[in-house]
């Protein structure tokens, strides 16, 4: 009778087992996962996303489930132990089953179904479903006990995420990256393309001042020639004043002109060949301008503000450089911008834009209340600042390299520890102390 008694006690503990390491393996098991093998035929996967949609039921089979398994396990163990040692068995029946339980019905089974969730929830899948069948009347009964109480004090209601779907996407990728299982390449691209629907055209436009733009009104062979020395394919033309644009001449047109012209540039009349310009908001959502560059099928155009005036111009490869990075070829111009020291310092073109500033040097600057490097000092400081100013926020040191008129063109930037800002930031009080 007693072989019998410990028969039952080491299946009770295999049952609490099975519960314990189905809980670990399901409530820890990847839902994108199991999207991605039942798009490869695998039926497990889908029993998986099933009981994951009924995360109520399944969390009540299972604890009912190990409640029963460990209650009736120390339960047997109390008799037997009771019989062999009078009352003071129910003390080593004790002793014996929680070390029985923790061992071999909690801490073990976890801990294998933590190292391998997905494997785990696609073998146990099965067997809870037909546990949650068996228990189904029982489940419903605790189920409606609980809302009562939950309701009774006013714990009720949907779940609410703390993060959108993007930020939990966002922090994946950054710890996958952070535990060396993503390159840093890979991440920024991901991260850039989930910030095309927060960025506007504003932010990664090429501002006016930067823009390469000919007279439409210079003679023909000056005209050519400019637009020869240029590395630009797309050149927007202007008339009396660089602010009326009247259209953009695309490089290749103008060879055809030359072309049929026999190479007579005396006889090209570049206002006949150049395309309209096309002109879009400021505010407009990147994610909205690439929509709109495939649907005109054109890869160029110019940006105003609310005001209807000329602030930039933005190129498809200004959008498609926010996800994978900056795209050079033999033609472009590069501008380094970002200059590590010895010291560790970076000394930075004032007209860098902070987004690419922090995927270079991996920094985390905010850009919500300005594109580029200088803009955010500005920003800081609520003022222009001479040369040789310095000032330290968001954990760096700033240092104005360079001013020409009313711009900033080059900044030294040093990390310093958050002690030193802190302390920086303390006011100081005139005096001594004693």
């Amino acid at each position: 009778m007693d072989w019998l008694g410990f028969t039952i006690v080491i299946l009770c503990l295999l049952v609490s087992g099975f519960f314990a390491a189905s809980e670990t393996a399901l409530t820890g098991a990847s839902r994108a996962s199991m999207l991605r093998l039942s798009k490869q035929g695998n039926r497990d996967a889908d029993v998986v996303s099933d009981l994951l949609d009924m995360r109520e039921r399944l969390i009540g089979a299972l604890l009912l489930g190990n409640n029963i398994a460990n209650i009736s396990a120390s339960a047997l163990a109390t008799s037997i132990f009771t019989a062999w040692f009078g009352d003071v068995g129910v003390l080593y029946a004790t002793g014996v089953m929680t070390a029985l339980v923790v061992i071999f019905a909690e801490v073990l089974p976890k801990t294998i179904a933590i190292n391998a969730p997905d494997r785990m929830a696609l073998a146990v899948a099965r067997p809870m479903r037909l546990t949650m069948y068996v228990l189904g009347p029982l489940l419903k009964i605790v189920e409606v006990i609980v809302r009562l109480l939950l309701r009774l004090f006013g714990l009720a209601g949907e779940h609410q995420a703390i993060l959108s779907p993007t930020e939990r996407l966002r922090g994946a990728v950054d710890l996958l990256h952070h535990e060396g299982k993503f390159e840093k390449q890979d991440r920024d691209m991901l991260g850039g393309l989930l910030d095309l629907r927060e960025l506007q055209v504003s932010d990664v436009m090429i501002h006016r001042t930067e823009m390469m733009m000919i007279n439409a009104d210079l003679p023909p062979e000056e005209l050519v020639r400019e637009v020869l020395a240029t590395e630009y394919t797309r050149i927007p033309l202007w008339r009396e004043k660089p602010e009326n644009i009247i259209g953009v001449l695309h490089a290749k047109d103008l060879l055809r002109a030359i072309r049929a012209a026999d190479g007579d540039t005396s006889r090209i009349d570049v206002s006949t060949i150049a395309l309209p310009p096309w002109f879009v908001p400021e505010m407009r959502p990147v994610s909205e301008q690439l929509k709109a560059f495939r649907r005109r099928k054109t890869h160029f155009a110019l940006v105003v503000d609310e005001y209807g005036e000329v602030e930039g111009l933005v190129t498809l490869e200004d959008i498609l450089e926010e996800i994978v990075g900056d795209i050079s070829d033999e033609h472009d111009v590069v501008v380094a911008g970002v200059r590590a020291q010895p010291d560790g310092s970076v000394v930075v073109d004032g007209s860098v834009p902070i987004r690419d500033l922090n995927r270079a040097m991996d920094w985390h600057l905010p850009d919500e209340e300005a594109t580029t490097v200088a803009g955010l000092v500005i920003h800081e400081a609520r003022s222009i600042p001479d040369r040789g100013q310095s000032f330290t926020f968001h954990g760096f040191r700033f240092r104005v390299l360079r001013r020409e008129r009313n711009r900033i063109t080059a900044l030294r930037i040093s990390p310093v520890p958050r002690e030193t800002e802190l302390e920086e930031a303390k006011p100081r009080r005139a005096g001594t102390s004693f």
